[in-house]
């Protein structure tokens, strides 16, 4: 089986799916409606190209950034780790 590897300071981002049609005051909201997520899972990391980002973490990436391509039934997006501007962390309850 072939894998991605991103180079020259990319990451692979794995796209999340949306959720499908959503309800809002009994008023049903198609999913090509609804505004996207820009979110997703980092799959690969060119070397060298960050200490902050691991592959595994859930991120937000800039809304027009990057190239979407299709790896077997999976949607990813190759983007410049410069623009990951954020990503999940787990916090303990307060």
């Amino acid at each position: 089986m072939e894998k991605i590897q991103p180079v020259n300071g990319n990451a692979l981002i794995r796209l999340e799916e949306a959720e499908g049609d959503k309800k809002v005051g009994g008023i049903i909201i198609p999913r090509n409606a609804q505004e996207k997520l820009h979110e997703g899972i980092v799959e690969g990391l060119a070397a060298g190209a960050t200490d902050e980002i691991s592959i595994g973490d859930r991120i937000i990436y800039k809304e027009f950034s990057g190239t979407k391509i299709k790896h077997g039934d999976t949607e990813y997006l190759i983007i410049p780790v410069d623009d990951i501007i954020a990503k999940y962390v787990d916090v303990d309850e307060i």
